[in-house]
This record gives C-alpha cells, sequence and structure tokens, in this order.
C-alpha cells in the first residue's frame, strides 16, 4: 500500500480521513498545517511519500503552496487537493490532471478512499 502524506488544519477531518486511509492499509502521516506538512518532505523525505492529501485551505502554508512545493521535491508525487469551497479548488488544474485528484468538502469516506484509489492507479 502507499505512504501518504496528510495535511489539514481541521483535527477531526484529519483523523478521519487518516483513520479511514489507515484502514485500507496505507500509512499515513498527518500533519496539522501545511508548515508542518513541509517539514515531512524536506531534507530527502520526500521520495518516503506516493502521495500528498491535503485540504488547500490552511493556515500559514495553504495546500496549493504545499502541492507546488512538494511537486519541486519529487515531480512525480500525486496528490489529492481538498477544500469546502469548489472556486478554490480551480488552481488544482496548473498541477497538471493527469497524476492529481481533487475533492469538494463535505465528502464521505468511501468518497476519499476511491479519490485515493484512483489517483493513486
Amino acid at each position: 500500500m502507499a505512504r501518504i502524506l496528510l495535511a489539514d488544519d481541521d483535527a477531526a477531518t484529519r483523523d478521519l480521513v487518516r483513520r479511514a486511509l489507515e484502514g485500507d492499509g496505507h500509512a499515513v502521516v498527518a500533519a496539522g498545517d501545511g508548515a508542518e506538512a513541509l517539514e515531512h518532505l524536506q531534507g530527502g523525505a520526500a521520495e518516503a511519500f506516493d502521495l500528498v492529501v491535503t485540504d488547500v485551505q490552511m493556515p500559514a502554508v495553504g495546500g496549493m503552496a504545499l502541492a507546488e512545493e512538494a511537486l519541486k521535491l519529487k515531480p512525480g508525487l500525486r496528490i489529492v487537493l481538498m477544500s469546502g469551497y469548489a472556486d478554490a479548488l480551480a488552481g488544482a488544474a496548473r498541477l497538471g490532471a493527469a497524476r492529481h485528484g481533487t475533492i469538494t468538502k463535505p465528502f464521505t469516506l468511501d468518497q476519499i478512499r476511491a479519490m485515493v484509489r484512483t489517483t493513486l492507479a
């Protein structure tokens, strides 16, 4: 299964998504914001991850900035962007649609699991 970096400033969402993905057999490293997620990616650690799942709107470092930096560190990394605002996901197109997905909050656990499976496939 995949090693996933999950970044969301909402603790309840982060915990639910983490548990759902771990239930599917993935190894999940959770971060409370984009800055903490970047710390996990820097220093060569980006190679350890197969996928970044991130909320778009977070304090300090937002999800789009996190995704862009993650792709600089590991160009083949796959990204899933989550947001409660559909217009916030519009910028995802600049990441390149082939290896990336978007999901609008609120979503069900089955929907996030399916998005992760699709993005990793």
